[in-house]
């Protein structure tokens, strides 16, 4: 008698899986990114969220004299002056209040505690606009700080190595990185290829960057691409080299880390359990040729190459 060949011959894998413990990752965020800028910053402690960036007033006007030998001449007499009203940065705060029901923290928190991956992932969150505002906020973003004489539009559009080195000549004085849009470093890879000459690598806090006359090109999504349009920074970072400076406020109640407050708010009668998540920053531009901007750089130019290069 024939055998029925729709009847199974073994246990399924649908059924099978009833009795089978699933390995669950921690949730997983798209938005999460490396925040380079963060990393490359110098960050400095701040007394009472203030910092006074004092600077002298008519540098170009302090006497010196180089004496000749047997010559006897009167000594010049000068004095370094200071400006009056310097300006001082306030620090800002990122925060949000995370909700977590008590139902929720204590039924299903095997094999991850639930109030703990929220609070990672809005700590995450919180440190991406931490970064956005480093770059576009109105009042101490380095868009927003630049000098004047420190920014210039591109040569034809792309950003070429001319453009980058129209950069260095700006903050020639030990220039630590550029900073740029992924999209912005990918054209200016275009720019090398065509002319032959292929920026080389680095490698810095285990990752792989491109670099221009040994200067890493940091890529932060952050920097703003409008109608394709985008802009390249180079800064030199550190309170020693008048530099750009990174700002937080240390010993801050609930810290878990530089400027970073976690704190308990409560539970409501609604058994809502409340953390207050703050993040206290700023950042500071000491001197003006400290940064410079290269504006207008196309991300969407493209070129056919030899056959060779296809």
């Amino acid at each position: 008698m024939a055998q029925n060949q729709s009847a199974p011959l073994a246990l399924g894998d649908v059924a099978a899986r009833q009795l089978a413990n699933s390995t669950k990752t921690v949730p997983q965020l798209p938005t999460i990114t490396p925040r380079w800028l963060t990393h490359f910053l110098q960050w400095l402690p701040v007394e009472a969220g203030i910092y006074r960036v004092n600077q002298v007033r008519n540098p170009g006007q302090i006497n010196i004299a180089c004496t000749q030998k047997d010559k006897v001449d009167e000594l010049p007499v000068t004095f370094v002056d200071y400006e009056e009203n310097p300006r001082e940065y306030f620090l800002n705060a990122v925060t949000t209040v995370l909700d977590v029901h008590t139902r929720v923290a204590d039924l299903y928190s095997s094999p991850h505690d639930q109030i703990r991956e929220q609070l990672r992932l809005t700590i995450e969150t919180i440190k991406e606009h931490q970064e956005s505002q480093l770059i576009n906020n109105e009042d101490y973003g380095l868009l927003a700080n630049v000098d004047a004489a420190q920014r210039f539009p591109t040569l034809t559009g792309a950003p070429t190595p001319d453009d980058l080195d129209d950069l260095l000549s700006r903050v020639w004085k030990e220039p630590a990185f550029f900073l740029a849009h992924p999209l912005a470093i990918a054209a200016f890879g275009r720019e090398c290829t065509r002319r032959g000459v292929p920026p080389p690598t680095a490698s810095l806090f285990g990752s792989q960057f491109l670099t221009w006359r040994g200067v890493p090109l940091v890529p932060s999504d952050k920097v703003p691409v409008v109608e394709g349009k985008t802009h390249v920074l180079l800064l030199r970072v550190g309170e020693q080299r008048q530099g750009v400076v990174g700002l937080f406020q240390p010993g801050v109640a609930g810290e878990q880390g530089p400027g970073l407050s976690v704190r308990f708010m409560g539970i409501d009668r609604n058994a809502i359990a409340s953390y207050l998540i703050s993040l206290y920053c700023s950042l500071a531009v000491l001197t003006p040729d400290a940064l410079a901007v290269l504006d207008d750089v196309e991300v969407d130019k493209y070129h056919d190459y030899p056959d060779t290069y296809k």
